[in-house]
């Protein structure tokens, strides 16, 4: 990996070229300090260091409780000073009436070009995120019963409000066996890939008093012998979602869970009914958006220059979606509620403890909680709708 840091020192030469300052002295503290870090200092103390620099530009001027681990040259970081001194006041710290831009963008290139390196982390940080996932699914179940039940009616109340009529119309096409299931591209927890998913033979007693495999598996009436074959999976024996790590940061992977192949192919179809109601709703495109970031961007624009707007980015979002909620959410739509659960796996196999049962409603990796694209249809506000006005607070 000694080539990434080689590669740094380059970027750190044109961009003093370009910004017409030396950095000779940062490319030695880069040398030597990747020397006794390793990669971790080029992926994530230089991503750490370019989050504070980000922060400083915010408050409009440098503070000693940011860049944690580098010394101070007057008000100054020593680290790329040269850079720094083209965009703060070295004596007081303060943002410069004119910064450069061109010297802000060297440190945001040079701290954040590696933040993202699509490389496995270390053992002890995949074990630390997977007791991450544990401890997260405990507190799930604990933090559902403390929420008061003013509280959990407000919820009730907004969710009638925006959703009426959509899910009327998706309990009514559930009820009436309108529901059009599919594969979707990604991996399964009972290794079916490609036109392999279209054979499955697996199917849960709890889908088959909602989705009956005849209906949703056979073809035609013609192919109802095939149900012999089927392996029939009782609530305990049901296959639990395979918990994995891909990339993220080199500072924590990211986790997802496998969904077996006869859950994934009917939460695709709950999703493609609920995106179609959605779409012909009057209200909901214009509070929540799917495909289309340029609302959000526009929108991050305007608190960046003017401080009157936030994003909320929560932790492990996905995971914190109580199934408790979600059934609270749906409790007044008979068929909805009892597909939702129908199509949810229980349990997971996570690395480290086995299989555990679990409290939260899905992983990512379920098409009812991370769709594919890219927005959380029952955890997350997705976004601001498109005129850019502020959505009134639940109350």
């Amino acid at each position: 990996m000694k080539s990434l840091m080689l590669l740094s020192q380059v970027v750190a030469q044109d961009l003093g070229n370009m910004c017409g300052t030396s950095t000779i002295r940062d490319q030695k503290t880069i040398a030597e300090r990747f020397e006794h870090e390793g990669l971790s200092f080029l992926t994530i103390t230089l991503a750490n260091f370019g989050k504070d620099f980000q922060k400083s530009l915010e408050r409009g001027k440098l503070d000693r409780d940011l860049f944690t681990g580098f010394s101070f040259r007057g008000k100054s970081p020593a680290f790329m000073a040269g850079f720094f001194d083209l965009v703060f006041d070295r004596n007081s710290g303060i943002l410069l009436e004119s910064p450069s831009s061109d010297a802000i963008f060297a440190i945001r290139q040079l701290t954040g070009m590696f933040a993202k390196v699509a490389l496995p982390c270390s053992p002890e940080r995949v074990k630390a995120a997977l007791d991450q996932y544990v401890q997260t699914d405990n507190y799930v179940s604990e933090a559902f019963r403390e929420i008061p039940e003013s509280l959990k009616n407000d919820f009730s109340r907004i969710a009638d409000l925006l959703y009426w009529d959509v899910f009327r119309k998706m309990d009514r096409d559930i009820h009436a066996f309108d529901i059009l299931p599919k594969h979707g591209p990604g991996k399964t927890a009972d290794r079916l890939t490609g036109n392999g998913k279209y054979g499955q033979t697996e199917w849960t007693d709890r889908l088959e008093e909602i989705f009956p495999a005849g209906d949703y598996l056979l073809p035609s009436p013609a192919h109802y012998g095939k149900r012999a074959a089927f392996t029939w999976l009782e609530p305990g024996d049901e296959r639990p979602v395979k918990v994995t790590v891909v990339p993220k940061t080199l500072k924590t992977p990211r986790i997802i869970a496998i969904e077996p192949t006869c859950m994934q192919y009917v939460q695709q179809g709950i999703l493609d009914t609920f995106l179609k109601y959605y779409g012909e709703d009057d209200l909901l495109p214009r509070l929540i958006g799917f495909d289309d970031q340029v609302p959000n961007q526009e929108l991050a624009k305007q608190g960046s220059l003017l401080g009157d707007l936030a994003t909320l980015d929560l932790s492990e979002a996905s995971d914190r979606v109580s199934n408790q909620l979600v059934r609270l959410l749906f409790s007044p739509w008979q068929h909805i509620a009892a597909a939702v659960d129908a199509s949810r796996s229980r349990k997971a196999d996570v690395p480290g403890y086995g299989t555990i049962r679990i409290s939260k409603y899905a992983s990512m990796g379920s098409a009812l909680c991370f769709s594919r694209r890219g927005n959380d249809l029952f955890g997350r506000n997705l976004s601001r709708h498109r005129t850019g006005a502020r959505v009134p607070p639940f109350s």
